[in-house]
């Protein structure tokens, strides 16, 4: 059972996810009315993954939209797909967050979060796989969307989950309290999340300005971006391939250590418009886009923090004997990026089927300890306001305590330093004895141990 549940909030969460569904819907040969108009039968041998069939033909997304305003849902409802979906999976409040995490998280969002449930309910009971797409700037998104993950977590915790969260940028912030935001959220997806793929705006402007030549590129562009890489980590589940990949193989190869699973996303190939005719697309010039820093969608050098793991997937026709070599080529001339103590640390997969427009493609996911440079630097923004208790009265307003804030940031620290152990571990030394963050790695085997308690008590093992 391989079916997935995808669950999108807020504005920034609606728009990728609406983008998202018109790549899927693309790619398994459904049109805006739900039905069935392509070509070859392999669009439909595992189209169950994201679709239910309904009893007249037409094939409806297995999705929940949220928001605390019903402004978003009408965008969507009058999207080319807007009429694809589910009415009663719309589910949205009147009022709003007002970038307040604390109100989307413990007042305003927690009147709705029942209605949400009752639609999450309905559709995960066959689902093997949950997919949560959000912003991290925001109250809505940051705020109700972890307190929904977390609902989740309790009630069916043998679910794979996987996040998409857009985090804050270096240089652009269209929000004050994003450091607080940011901070209250790490700590909840650090929890209860199994995967989360991190991106952020700066990273994708630079990838339409520099690599794609586009001088005024739109949000559109940017969750076309997204929502290619989002397919690309699921194109193994949907279609048939030599070397097939899961959510739960994906899991099991990229997270070392239970708290280090917030990984880096890239896509290839990525060129100008004008420019894509004299390029021939072969597998070692995805292979070394697909590992170039500037292809990353997110602000953080790869290049400061060997990589623990990482997972290749190609799309299109190809020998995977080709596949390999090219893998362990690039480990042996970039092996000071990789750890020594993990050896053969890259997964690769193979899909044959070919994304739109493209002769072959492929997807990166990295769990590398250069991404501690984004907690770093929220966590640089975070201190001085706290500090000073900074806008601190809109979350207590809401019922949030100061020492919630302090465990927070703790706790984001400790991930951090959990990063920069393995990143200065070497296989010469006791892994073990060197000083490490106690409260953080006792803290996840407790949450893992329980979670296991819970699906033997279920009966589910």
């Amino acid at each position: 059972m391989h079916e997935i549940l995808h669950i999108q909030g807020r504005q920034c969460g609606n728009q990728i996810g609406s983008k998202f569904w018109e790549v899927v819907c693309d790619e398994h040969g459904i049109d805006p009315t739900g039905q069935y108009i392509g070509k070859t039968d392999l669009q439909l041998e595992r189209v169950n993954v994201y679709y239910n069939e309904a009893s007249n033909g037409r094939y409806v997304p297995r999705d929940v939209l949220m928001d605390l305003e019903p402004g978003t849902m009408d965008s969507v409802r009058t999207g080319p797909y807007g009429q694809i979906f589910r009415p009663d999976n719309f589910v949205f409040g009147q009022s709003g967050a007002g970038n307040n995490w604390a109100k989307g998280h413990y007042t305003e969002g927690a009147e709705l979060i029942d209605s949400v449930l009752d639609a999450v309910r309905k559709e995960a009971e066959n689902c093997d796989c949950l997919q949560v797409c959000h912003s991290l700037s925001g109250g809505t998104g940051f705020g109700m969307g972890t307190l929904l993950i977390s609902k989740i977590r309790e009630e069916f915790p043998d679910r794979m989950m996987l996040v998409f969260s857009v985090f804050p940028s270096p240089k652009v912030s269209d929000t004050v309290v994003e450091p607080y935001n940011a901070t209250l959220s790490v700590h909840q997806l650090m929890e209860n999340a199994d995967e989360c793929m991190v991106l952020d705006n700066e990273a994708l402007y630079d990838i339409c300005f520099r690599t794609l030549k586009l001088t005024t590129p739109s949000f559109g562009d940017l969750n076309h971006l997204i929502s290619g890489t989002m397919s690309g980590v699921t194109c193994c589940l949907r279609f048939p391939g030599q070397l097939n990949s899961d959510l739960r193989k994906l899991a099991v190869n990229l997270i070392p250590f239970p708290r280090l699973h917030f990984f880096m996303v890239g896509f290839a190939p990525l060129t100008s418009r004008g420019s894509q005719q004299y390029h021939s697309l072969t597998v070692p010039k995805l292979t070394q886009q697909m590992w170039d820093a500037k292809n990353m969608m997110f602000v953080a050098d790869p290049r400061h923090g060997p990589y623990l793991t990482a997972l290749a997937m190609f799309r299109g026709k190809m020998s995977t004997k080709e596949v390999d070599e090219q893998i362990i080529n690039v480990q042996n001339k970039n092996s000071s990026y990789f750890v020594e103590w993990i050896p053969n640390n890259v997964k690769s997969s193979v899909c044959d089927i070919l994304p739109k427009e493209l002769s072959m493609a492929s997807t990166f996911v990295g769990n590398s300890t250069s991404i501690q440079e984004m907690f770093r630097r929220v966590s640089e923004q975070f201190t001085p306001m706290f500090k000073r208790k900074a806008f601190l009265h809109w979350y207590t307003g809401e019922g949030m305590n100061e020492m919630e804030f302090t465990e927070f940031e703790s706790n984001m620290n400790d991930l951090v330093a959990e990063y920069q152990h393995y990143q200065d571990a070497t296989t010469k030394e006791d892994i073990n004895s060197t000083k490490m963050p106690l409260l953080s790695t006792v803290d996840s085997f407790d949450i893992y141990r329980e979670r296991e308690n819970n699906r033997k008590g279920d009966g589910r093992i």
